[in-house]
């Protein structure tokens, strides 16, 4: 009787299984579909239904990037992987082909420390694919050298190596002056000075000879102009696609209507200077104290005395409406920053105001002053002198 009832439980178990499938089977069914509905809606949020071509023959061949770690050709190894960040929006006629924060997988082709004769290192970078926004993965052949051309190289060794042999003649010559003097000068007719001039440039030269050239280095923030070397077709994705998050506060209006990088006293391109316009119909009162920029690394930076100062020391009381300009010195002047106001009593934030949504605004001729500061960098450390106490 025991075996009885247990074979049939055991039945009635197996029954209500098999029996239950389909309804198992529909519900996921059920819930692919509407996945893939939300990923249509996604789709049309994203991009524009249309696609461009960029790379080699194309006006967009180039993509400005900047690394995410230290490249030294000194220390850096042969098949060594980095990642890059697309820094600037890659624009089509119809709407953004390669989106800024577009991430970047590269390796290290070559790497080569600095030489006697005055022969610099060099970096040669390989890219092979992208990573959007969006999770997109998109292949390429990219390429960054910081090697010159040869006949370049040539001939830049070529012009500092005269310069040290024509410094060390001159050396020479006013040394053999002073040391035996003018009458001796004229009396050999002026071979002493000759003289002098030649072993001054025998000592120019063997100093030439023995120069080291730079060793290279690219540092995070330091941007990279990177080759396409194939021609690929990619959708186009709508201005709107990828605007960074803000928040609002009511009653107080924030707006952006110019962004500039600049220098600092000491030549280095790290400020941020905006152009503002703030209404203030709430019953708070703001000065530079107040707010700050902040970067997606969640840094703060503080209003800096080396800009602009026109906003810096002026209070924005309740009612007020002011425009002006204020400057901020920053790591990266290329990394996504946000404009935030804070409250004086809380100091909780009670704005934030997207500087790379505001940039998509500024004029392409601000635009382009601004990339013209990013051309001449040679990626060359500094020369650093050991000095014994």
């Amino acid at each position: 009787m025991k075996k009885f009832i247990s074979k049939f439980l055991l039945f009635i178990f197996c029954a209500n299984f098999v029996f239950a499938l389909p309804s198992f089977a529909t519900d996921v069914f059920k819930g692919r579909i509407e996945q893939t509905d939300k990923r249509e809606e996604l789709s049309k949020e994203l991009y524009t239904g249309k696609t461009e071509t960029i790379g080699k023959g194309t006006k967009n061949d180039v993509i400005k990037m900047t690394v995410s770690q230290v490249l030294d050709g000194s220390f850096s190894i042969e098949g060594d992987e980095f990642f890059a960040e697309v820094t600037s929006d890659v624009e089509g006629k119809d709407g953004v082909i390669i989106p800024a924060g577009t991430v970047a997988h590269g390796r290290i082709s070559e790497a080569s420390s600095a030489k006697r004769l005055g022969r610099d290192g060099s970096l040669n970078l390989d890219f092979d694919y992208l990573i959007t926004p969006d999770g997109r993965e998109i292949p390429i052949e990219g390429k960054m050298s910081t090697k010159l051309h040869p006949l370049a190289a040539g001939t830049k060794i070529i012009a500092t190596d005269v310069g040290y042999t024509a410094a060390g003649g001159v050396v020479g010559g006013i040394v053999a002056l002073n040391m035996f003097g003018i009458e001796a000068a004229i009396a050999s007719q002026g071979y002493t000075v000759a003289g002098g001039a030649a072993i001054g440039g025998m000592i120019g030269l063997g100093a030439a000879l023995y120069r080291k050239g730079k060793n290279v280095l690219i540092s995070p923030g330091d941007e990279i102009r990177v080759k396409l070397n194939t021609k690929m077709p990619l959708p186009t994705y709508k201005h709107t696609a990828f605007l960074q998050h803000e928040l609002k506060c009511p009653n107080l209006d924030i707006n952006i209507t110019n962004i500039v990088y600049e220098k600092d006293p000491f030549g280095e391109l790290n400020t941020i200077t905006l152009s503002l316009t703030i209404k203030n119909l709430t019953d708070m009162t703001f000065s530079s104290f107040d707010f700050a920029l902040i970067n997606d690394y969640n840094a703060i930076f503080h209003p800096s005395v080396f800009g602009d100062t026109s906003l810096l020391f002026k209070q924005i009381k309740p009612g007020d409406r002011v425009a002006g300009r204020i400057s901020f010195s920053v790591d990266n002047v290329k990394r996504k920053f946000w404009l935030t106001f804070y409250d004086r009593k809380t100091r909780k934030p009670v704005a934030k105001v997207s500087v790379n949504n505001a940039y998509k605004n500024v004029s392409d001729k601000v635009k382009k002053k601004n990339e013209k500061m990013f051309k001449k960098k040679n990626y060359y450390k500094e020369d650093v002198f050991d000095v014994e106490l």
